[in-house]
């Protein structure tokens, strides 16, 4: 195969029949676009099987025809009827606009405010096909992370968003576009909500039945908040990851030689391929949807692919070696969490250094390979624990799983018994059948992941809902002598990154609304200038780019306002020409509740991030979303399910514009300083050593802070005598 490249897709190839200004202009309905169905060439999300009675089929119907005009409604209740029966939902592929789907410059969109125009960038972002999982049915990733529920929702809301003051906010129920509604100039201009049910009824069944009737919607954690940016959106976490979980677990600061087998390149999994090389080892990744791998692949996030296991191991044995020159050794030096750290990891990432390539033992000689297998995991895994018990040789070092496993039998994860089309088919006619099939899959990964660890891989579980449903699959992944809800593996929050978090670092994002490359690359410099006290500088940062003009980072508290402040004071001086958007993954230290408890192990083991008082309360992801509103964010979400599936975990975003005002730059100070503390403030309560010390700092640096800090038992036994009295 030929190296990276740009990739197409039919709604690219179609041409810009529609403008933006047409996009703005509301739903198309005089005349009405033509309905062209289902396009062919791009990736399709897998039919959905609600099981609706026939009233909630009329229910879907009624509700789906409730933004249409009766003139129109005989003429569109069949085709909805069609989509229903075919797809278990309403897409509205009428609407599909006719048009290069793709985050424009900001200037381009008829807008009365910036604010609502860089709103509208990253919704078509988040659409983009480069981008998108699913364009075509508004799932961005994850397998059903919705940008919106449907094609209407989409025009309703660029409308709205068109024709946005100053002194409104758009109110967004669920993919549903509620309406503009009066507020002031510092409030939001966007406020979104997601799946926000009953807990009663946040069960997986009951979200298939009300995604069916279009009444609530899941939006993933940045999906349905419109701010996902690509694999790039958690390559540095995943980096962290990999190298902290080589640290701890294998006792090994240099990862170099070691080998890391993973699964999924669909959506932000796809991170995983270039994560292993900045890591320096061998990644081998999964993945059965072969258009996926590809476009991974094409993208430039995989080095190399093959659908040969036997190929894949003398991969491991035989391979060439690939050594980065002119860096040195500088990767083994970074500390466990320092601004060092994460500026290492930015380097790496987009440092353009040249290839050495060699025929040598690729174990052995410590490669940095990227290795993308067309298959089955399970494959695999298994592939593995028989060389080891026909070798004796131990091929893999560190394990984990990227399947979308929060949504196992609706596509998010394959059957090994069955190859990829077949299954599809089968999920479609039979999900009963399927969902056996999944499951004896998910019993035969499990069964060949712990012959491995037993002779000294490390496997963690990477927040999926992996375990979780092993576990309801009846595999053996419980911890032994231990409560039967905890698992012999660990949480990468908990076990592996919770200590970072509880120093305030953490991921966030920026998207140059200009377009230009050029912008993306002052912010660049921005970034690393302001960490340049702690790294070395060298080579010329290039982009590494999906979709919109995106970059992320981690550093702490200080940092990110700091990188903040300084990208804003560029936009004023106009070395940056328009607007910058500052979102961060809901998963840090502040914006995500009950995803490494629920998935994980529910017991007070879990308790070092969510509280001794009780695991499961969900306050912090609700005031973080809450209180960012009120100190300056330019939108908020507030989202049911995130990465680990529905009901399992609640978690709030936001985004914020840069554009050079004075008044920016106070909501930066303001709404950022909040979005850490509130996270490190928590976890302190909890009894957390380096949250303690670090709001303790945040509290010197700030008099105005003042949080309440626990008291230590000193005493164990007075617990005992207490409750003997």
């Amino acid at each position: 195969h030929s190296g990276p490249g740009p990739l197409t897709s039919p709604l690219q190839l179609r041409g810009s029949m529609t403008t933006l200004k047409e996009i703005c202009r509301g739903l198309p309905l005089n005349p009405l676009p033509e309905n062209r169905g289902r396009r062919n060439g791009i990736p399709h999300a897998p039919v959905r099987t609600p099981n609706l009675t026939a009233q909630e089929k009329k229910l879907a119907l009624r509700n789906a025809l409730r933004y249409f005009p009766p003139d129109i409604q005989k003429k569109l209740v069949l085709e909805f009827a069609e989509e229903l029966r075919l797809y278990g939902h309403i897409y509205m592929y009428r609407f599909c606009p006719d048009i290069e789907m793709r985050a424009y410059p900001i200037e381009d969109y008829p807008c009365k405010t910036k604010s609502a125009a860089a709103i509208m960038l990253m919704i078509m972002n988040n659409l983009d096909p480069s981008v998108a999982q699913f364009p075509q049915e508004l799932v961005t990733y994850g397998g059903n992370g919705q940008v919106f529920s449907n094609w209407a929702q989409f025009w309703l809301a660029m409308q709205y968003l068109s024709e946005m003051t100053e002194e409104q906010t758009l109110v967004m129920y669920s993919g549903h576009p509620l309406g503009l509604f009066p507020s002031h100039r510092y409030a939001p201009r966007l406020v979104i909500t997601n799946g926000m049910v009953i807990p009663n009824y946040s069960s997986r069944d009951e979200y298939e039945k009300m995604f069916a009737l279009g009444v609530t919607m899941y939006g993933q954690m940045t999906a349905g908040s419109y701010c996902y940016i690509g694999p790039q959106g958690i390559v540095h976490g995943t980096v962290l990851t990999v190298l902290n979980a080589g640290r701890r677990y294998l006792k090994a600061e240099d990862l170099s030689g070691k080998v890391f087998v993973t699964s999924g390149l669909g959506g932000m999994s796809g991170a995983q391929a270039k994560a292993a090389v900045i890591a320096g080892c061998v990644g081998i990744i999964a993945e059965v949807d072969e258009a996926a791998l590809m476009k991974r692949y094409k993208q430039g996030w995989l080095m190399e692919i093959s659908n040969n296991l036997d190929h894949c191991i003398a991969r491991l044995r035989y391979g060439f070696s690939v050594a980065w020159l002119g860096v040195g050794n500088c990767m083994q030096t970074v500390s466990f969490v320092c601004n060092v750290y994460i500026a290492m990891c930015y380097f790496f990432f987009f440092s353009n250094q040249p290839f050495k390539i060699c025929s040598r033992d690729a174990r052995k000689n410590k490669i940095a390979l990227s290795l993308g297998y067309h298959g089955n995991v399970v494959d695999l895994w298994e592939r593995l624990a028989y060389e080891l018990d026909t070798t004796g040789e131990l091929l893999a070092d560190l394990g984990s799983d990227q399947t979308s496993c929060h949504n196992p039998f609706s596509g998010g994860y394959y059957p090994v018994q069955l190859g990829f089309e077949e299954a599809k088919q089968l999920l479609s006619t039979n999900p009963g059948k399927f969902r056996t099939l999944v499951q004896e899959s998910l019993r035969r990964q499990v069964a060949a992941i712990n012959r491995l660890t037993d002779k000294g891989m490390f496997f963690w579980d990477y927040g999926n809902a992996f375990l979780l449903e092993a576990q309801r699959a009846g595999a053996d992944v419980e911890k032994k002598g231990a409560n039967k809800t905890e698992f012999r593996y660990p949480s990468y929050v908990q076990h592996i990154m919770g200590d970072i978090f509880s120093l305030g670092f953490g991921p966030f994002r920026w998207v140059c609304t200009s377009g230009d490359p050029q912008d993306l690359a002052t912010t660049d410099s921005i970034a690393m200038s302001v960490l340049e006290d702690s790294i070395r500088r060298g080579g010329k940062a290039t982009l590494h780019v999906v979709g919109s003009q995106a970059r992320i980072l981690y550093s702490d508290q200080r940092g990110r306002v700091s990188i903040a402040i300084a990208i804003n004071r560029a936009i004023a001086e106009g070395r940056i020409k328009f607007s910058v958007t500052r979102e961060r993954c809901h998963h840090i230290a502040s914006g995500d509740d009950g995803k490494e408890v629920s998935s994980q192990q529910k017991t007070n083991a879990a308790c070092l991030i969510h509280g001794n008082t009780f695991p499961f309360l969900l306050d912090m992801a609700v005031q973080n979303f809450v209180g960012d509103a009120f100190r300056g964010a330019t939108w908020v979400a507030l989202h049911n399910g995130g990465g680990v599936g529905w009901g399992e975990v609640i978690n709030g975003g936001f985004g914020l514009v840069l554009d050079g005002s004075t008044e920016a730059e106070e909501r930066a100070k303001m709404m950022l300083s909040w979005d850490v503390s509130n996270g490190v403030a928590r976890r302190c309560w909890s009894g957390n050593g380096y949250a303690y010390e670090t709001i303790c700092q945040a509290m010197r640096d700030n008099a105005a802070l003042k949080v309440t800090l626990p008291q230590k038992v000193v005493d164990e036994n007075i617990l005992e005598q207490a409750l003997r009295s």
